[in-house]
Formats: C-alpha cells, structure tokens, sequence
C-alpha cells in the first residue's frame, strides 16, 4: 500500500559516505525497483492490513496498531507474533481499551512472548496517552521517542512514517545490509559505526 511503499522509500537515503548510490535518476530507480519487489512478493500480515490508510481513516487507530506490532516483534519472529497480535487487537483494539485493562492482564495475554517488559512498557504508554496526552497518539517520531516508554528510534520512526505520513528513515537489519551491498560500505554490515551511518 501507499503508507508502507513512503515507509519504505523513506528509509533509502539518496548517498553513504563511502560510495554514492548514484544520480538521482538511479536512485529513483532503485527506490522504484525495491518497492516493485516488495509488492509482489510482501507477506500478507494482519498489522499491515490494519494500518494501512486505506481501511482506517484515524491516523490513531493506525498508530496503535503499528505500536502493537513493532513491540510484540522486537526479538520475536513474525510467525510467533502473529497469534498474539491478532488476540491482542480483539481483546483491545484502541488504544483507549488497552489502557483499560489490568497489568495482570496485559501480562496474561503476553505470556509465551518472551521480554515481558515489553508488554508492560506498551500497557504504560497507552495509560500516558490517554491520561496525559488527551487520547492522542504522538505523530512525529522524536515525540513519540520522548513520550512513550520503551519507544525507541526504529519504533518512533515506523510508527509515525507509517500511521503518520512522516518521512523518516526506519533503519533495520534487513535495510543495513542492502544499502551496505549498494553502497560498497567498507564496515561490517551490522556494526554500530555502519547502523549510525546509515541513520
């Protein structure tokens, strides 16, 4: 869809220092490839049909629901997420109902999950939304790093390019190792030194 196609696009940034990427004319076309492949062959996965901004007009409920899946897929395969995802969003589909429920239950719905921290983390952003925020999701990605707990760069930032329009790179392993083989980039994909750069 649109939103994950700007996501995506977002995240290619136009040179590293180590090599160019090329005239703007290549890169459009390399942007235009990714996203090409990326339609034909993207999984068909329960988040991205929740916030794409066709099916949900309210950047909110969008927001929430990419909140919901970029935690729960923090160290945790998407084939281990997908159940509890889907659970989650019926027992709590807004944002306003997760805040009202029980750590206890938060905790009993997270289990088989692994870093339960996470699930509390979320519970307590949500109670912050509604009890300090006026029910409104952050928009933009330092807002979002700022007002919400355990809510860092790579969440803030596909959270507000995705539910929000923002345009901000959303850097992870997968786009490292890409724009590292593009860019001939001297240092180890996965290194801190290279993630920075490529930020």
């Amino acid at each position: 869809n649109l939103s994950t196609r700007t996501h995506m696009a977002a995240s290619l940034p136009l040179a590293c220092a180590s090599h160019s990427l090329g005239e703007l004319v290549e890169l459009r076309r390399l942007r235009s490839g990714l996203l090409d492949w990326y339609d034909s062959h993207k999984r068909d996965l329960p988040w991205r049909a929740r916030a794409a901004a066709g099916s949900e007009s309210d950047p909110n409920v969008r927001a929430y629901a990419v909140w919901v899946s970029e935690v729960m897929l923090q160290q945790t395969q998407v084939a281990t997420v997908i159940d509890y995802y889907n659970q989650w969003m019926q027992k709590w589909p807004a944002v306003d109902d997760l805040a009202n429920a029980t750590l206890e239950e938060v905790r009993e719905m997270w289990a088989g999950l692994g870093y339960y921290s996470r699930g509390q983390r979320l519970w307590e952003g949500a109670k912050k939304v509604i009890g300090e925020l006026g029910g409104n999701i952050p928009s933009s990605s330092e807002a979002l790093m700022r007002e919400l707990p355990g809510v860092g760069r790579y969440t803030a930032s596909a959270i507000a390019s995705i539910a929000f329009g923002e345009r901000c790179g959303v850097v992870d392993g997968n786009v490292v190792r890409v724009l590292a083989r593009l860019s001939a980039m001297g240092a180890e994909a996965g290194s801190q030194p290279a993630t920075a750069h490529l930020w």
